[in-house]
């Protein structure tokens, strides 16, 4: 089994259950020789029943993923880049260059190692739904996000881009599948205490002063990690699992999960902002998650245990 990325956030718990279950594991990572950044992996095998090996890649090196997918059946490819705008000075290079070009390469060099029968593609819902339209029904996972630009948002661009060029490659060869898990907005803490995605920068904002006049109206389907995971693993292991998968637990707007932490840590401890009303101009998302339970056989976590624990580490890591 490799799976690609495997220091990020949702990646970590896409290892654990790997290995808490006795696989083997092939972990791409950017330097397997950095122990503050694998550390974490090493010592997650060392206590489950089964093995890590650690390999050297880079979504923007061609190739370089062709070791670790040598000898494996699945591939779970997580590894794309969700950075907070602040952290962006090029969102070409930043963004979709390593999301478009590295799924690319990841599935191309799929093509030519024999032993890989399935691919586990991390997409996202921002590729399915417009947060901005206005249209009324649920999104399924016959929709695509149409409007996605370089200059209204390089992240949804790049999910957009990689998961249509995945589809593309899987379409033009007939030995592996292709598995696609399209999570809303993830919650829950993180196998480090180190975590480089953007959720962890918007809980980080809640107490920053970032918010300090109010939280903007929007809302989202919202996911505990485990459950991603839990969705990456039932993809990789039903044999009749298929197409793409919407995986939320919870439409959720910013104000509730701040009402959640609010009641389940109080206003003592934490600066957190004012409620504010929702501006009746807003539209609530709204996504159908149902393939997820039939064909998967999801069943979702609670998310208040998730909001919490991530917030924690969220704040606590930077203390």
């Amino acid at each position: 089994m490799l799976v690609t990325g495997a220091t990020g956030y949702v990646a970590g718990w896409v290892v654990k259950m790997l290995l808490d279950a006795g696989i083997t594991v092939h972990a791409t990572v950017r330097d397997p020789l950095d122990v503050r950044k694998v550390g974490h992996l090493q010592a997650m095998a060392d206590a489950a029943p089964g093995t890590i090996r650690l390999f050297k890649a880079d979504l923007l090196e061609p190739g370089s993923h062709r070791d670790a997918m040598q000898g494996c059946r699945i591939v779970m490819h997580t590894a794309s880049p969700f950075l907070a705008p602040s952290r962006i000075s090029d969102p070409q290079r930043d963004v979709v260059d390593p999301a478009l070009k590295g799924t690319r390469d990841i599935l191309e060099t799929a093509n030519r190692v024999a032993s890989v029968e399935r691919i586990v593609v991390t997409g996202s819902i921002i590729a399915i739904a417009d947060p901005q339209s206005t249209r009324d029904n649920a999104r399924t996972e016959a929709d695509w996000n149409e409007s996605a630009t370089l200059e209204t948002g390089a992240y949804a661009l790049s999910k957009v881009l990689a998961e249509r060029e995945a589809w593309k490659i899987a379409a033009e060869q007939n030995r592996w599948k292709l598995v696609v898990i399209n999570p809303g907005f993830v919650v829950g803490p993180g196998v480090s205490a180190s975590q480089t995605s953007a959720s962890f920068d918007y809980f980080r904002a809640l107490v920053d002063g970032t918010y300090k006049d109010g939280v903007p109206s929007f809302d989202v389907g919202t996911v505990d990690v485990r459950d991603v995971a839990d969705a990456h693993m039932r993809a990789a292991f039903i044999s009749e699992a298929e197409g793409r998968h919407i995986v939320f637990n919870e439409i959720l707007s910013l104000n509730e999960k701040v009402r959640i932490l609010k009641a389940e840590l109080g206003e003592e401890k934490y600066s957190f902002p004012p409620d504010t009303p929702w501006d009746p101009q807003v539209r609530h998302m709204k996504l159908d998650n149902s393939k997820s339970k039939t064909a998967l056989g999801m069943t979702y976590r609670s998310l208040e245990p998730a909001l919490v624990g991530m917030f924690q580490q969220a704040v606590e890591y930077e203390r």
